[in-house]
């Protein structure tokens, strides 16, 4: 039991990283650092998008509309928090 769960906090872990990697992008392609015709921009930006986006899309459903801010990812990072701690205590558990 406690590989399947180093694994999943492990897994947990580097979502948050690419969840950081796709704000990161966003930002760079927001202020014009970057450009999305650059063709390895625009695949890295879609792969960005396509893993992140199936988390990300049922937030967003629920949560208001805030102008130009979008704290979905926030909210994703307490979820994966969340999950990391009833993980750890499982782990500590067995």
């Amino acid at each position: 039991m406690q590989p399947v769960i180093l694994t999943l906090l492990y897994a947990l872990d580097i979502y948050k990283w690419i969840i950081i990697a796709m704000i990161v992008v966003s930002w760079l392609i927001a202020f014009d650092i970057i450009n999305r015709r650059n063709r390895f921009v625009d695949i890295v930006w879609d792969f960005l998008v396509r893993v992140t986006e199936p988390a990300l899309a049922p937030i967003r459903r629920f949560m208001p509309h805030l102008g130009g801010i979008d704290i979905s990812p926030i909210i994703l990072f307490i979820i994966i928090f969340f999950i990391q701690q009833v993980l750890m205590q499982i782990l500590y558990s067995v």
